[in-house]
């Protein structure tokens, strides 16, 4: 659960800042740089971004610790190997949502009445904008925490998906049953909770 969180809140402040600067400038260079990323973040299995990562700051700069959970730093390499996969949709995603935004006639409004460029675009555009980010983040959440497994047991971390694995190896059906029932509840409270931001965000879709 914590490795899931950690992921995608990485996931967040990376995408969400390069796609909201793609869409401000297209068809520039930090354009190009933001597909880029998302393009080698889909094409790039996350097992091997993993042990990509485990080489260069581990065992060549010694930066990082490769197992275990003993602090945060701990942390650090799971988190961005797991996020990353997540990156690339949530960036893209959010660029075009602020492409589309951007083009809208209550933002030329806006500008026209003379507000400051930073209150149109968070106050206004990015609000929009990020509504369907909010539902796409609490699915991928949903699956990072089914789809850990592999980061997990690359890093040695006894997180949910390290013990549905090791459920598995011992045909322990009852704990397979518990970690599936635990997940099954959390990706309903994640779409929940989703949909009550969404709500606040944008107060024509509440539903009276």
């Amino acid at each position: 659960m914590l490795l899931g969180a950690c992921a995608l809140g990485f996931a967040l402040v990376l995408s969400i800042p390069l796609g909201v600067i793609a869409a401000i400038r297209p068809n520039s260079l930090i354009d190009r740089i933001a597909l880029t990323i998302a393009v080698i973040g889909q094409a790039m299995p996350s097992f091997w971004f993993a042990l990509t990562l485990i080489l260069w700051f581990s065992i060549t700069w010694r930066l990082l610790p490769i197992t275990g959970t003993d602090s945060w730093m701990n942390f650090i390499m799971p988190s961005i190997a797991l996020g990353y996969y997540v990156t690339p949709a949530v960036m893209r995603l959010t660029r075009a949502g602020m492409l589309e935004v951007l083009s809208s006639d209550y933002i030329r409004t806006a500008r026209a009445k003379g507000l400051r460029p930073l209150t149109v675009l968070f106050k206004h555009a990015l609000r929009n904008a990020i509504i369907p980010v909010v539902s796409l983040a609490a699915v991928q959440f949903g699956f990072m925490l089914g789809g850990s497994i592999v980061i997990e047991t690359i890093f040695a971390i006894n997180g949910l998906g390290f013990l549905a694995w090791e459920s598995i190896q011992r045909a322990d059906l009852p704990m397979m049953q518990a970690i599936v029932l635990v997940l099954a509840i959390f990706y309903i409270l994640l779409t929940f909770f989703a949909d009550m931001l969404n709500a606040f965000l944008d107060p024509r879709i509440r539903v009276s």
